[in-house]
C-alpha cells in the first residue's frame, strides 16, 4: 500500500475565474449584469418550479428579481454567467463557479438555473462544457457537482457530462425550511482529453440529423471517462 500520494510536480495553482465572455457554437455565456435581469425575468415567467431546488426564488416582482440578479453579479464566488443566445442577445439562464478554491485547485459548477427556453437544449449542453471546460484549461485539478439528492435532473445531467458519482452527504445542509441530502459528482484533470474529445465529437454538425436530433448520445460518448456512475440512475 502506497503512504502519500502522487506528487504534484510542476501543477500551479490556477487565476479564480475573471471570465467576461465565452463564446461556443450554440451559446454564448457573458458575466453576469444587471442588464440581464429583464430578459431573464421574462425567460423565467410562470416557470416556479425552476426554483424548487434552489436558495432563492421564485420571484413575484420583476423589481425583487433585479435586486437579485444585481446582488449575484456584484460577487466573486459564486461568480454568476449568463447564458445568452448568440443570434438574439437574450439571457436565458444563469450558471456559476463556486467554491473556488484556486490554492488546492478545486472548482465548483452550481446555482444552474435554466429557463423551459433553454432546458434540454443543446445550447443548454454546450453551457456546462464551456464551464467546465474554462476551469480544467485554466489549470484546475478538480471539477465538482454537488445537487440536493432529490433532483433527479440534475444527477443524471451531471452523468452524462461524464462527471462520476462521488456519493450521497447526508443532511449535508438546508434551505427554504428544508433539509438537502446532497449528492456529490466530479470529474478530475486527467479525466478532462477525454471529456474534452467526448464533448467535441457530440457537438459536431455531423453528429445531428435534419431535424436536430443526436445520433449519439453524450452519455454513450462520456460513459468510459467516469470513474463511477451514479446508483440510482444506472449506467445511463
Amino acid at each position: 500500500m502506497k503512504r502519500f500520494g502522487e506528487p504534484l510536480g510542476d501543477w500551479v495553482a490556477p487565476r479564480a475565474p475573471d471570465v467576461m465572455r465565452i463564446e461556443g457554437r450554440h451559446v454564448r455565456l457573458e458575466r453576469l449584469a444587471e442588464h440581464h435581469a429583464h430578459s431573464l425575468f421574462r425567460a423565467y415567467s410562470g416557470a416556479d418550479p425552476i426554483w424548487d431546488y434552489m436558495p432563492a426564488g421564485p420571484f413575484s416582482s420583476e423589481a425583487g428579481f433585479i435586486r437579485f440578479i444585481k446582488d449575484m453579479a456584484a460577487g466573486s464566488d459564486p461568480y454568476f454567467m449568463a447564458v445568452c443566445d448568440p443570434v438574439t442577445g437574450a439571457a436565458l439562464g444563469i450558471l456559476s463557479w463556486l467554491r473556488i478554491t484556486p490554492a488546492q485547485g478545486v472548482i465548483e459548477l452550481g446555482y444552474i438555473c435554466f429557463s423551459p427556453a433553454l432546458q434540454r437544449t443543446v445550447a443548454a449542453s454546450e453551457a456546462l462544457m464551456l464551464m467546465i471546460g474554462w476551469a480544467f484549461e485554466a489549470g484546475y485539478r478538480r471539477f465538482e457537482w454537488k445537487c440536493d439528492a432529490l433532483n433527479m435532473p440534475s444527477r443524471r445531467a451531471a452523468q452524462r457530462l461524464g462527471l462520476s458519482y462521488e456519493g450521497i452527504f447526508r443532511q449535508a445542509t438546508h434551505y427554504k425550511g428544508r433539509n438537502r441530502d446532497t449528492a456529490w459528482f466530479a470529474a478530475i484533470d486527467k479525466e478532462w482529453p477525454a471529456l474534452k474529445e467526448a464533448y467535441s465529437a457530440w457537438l459536431a454538425p455531423s453528429n445531428f440529423d435534419a431535424e436536430g436530433r443526436q445520433i449519439e448520445s453524450l452519455s454513450d460518448l462520456t460513459r468510459l471517462v467516469r470513474a463511477g456512475s451514479d446508483p440510482a440512475l444506472g449506467e445511463g
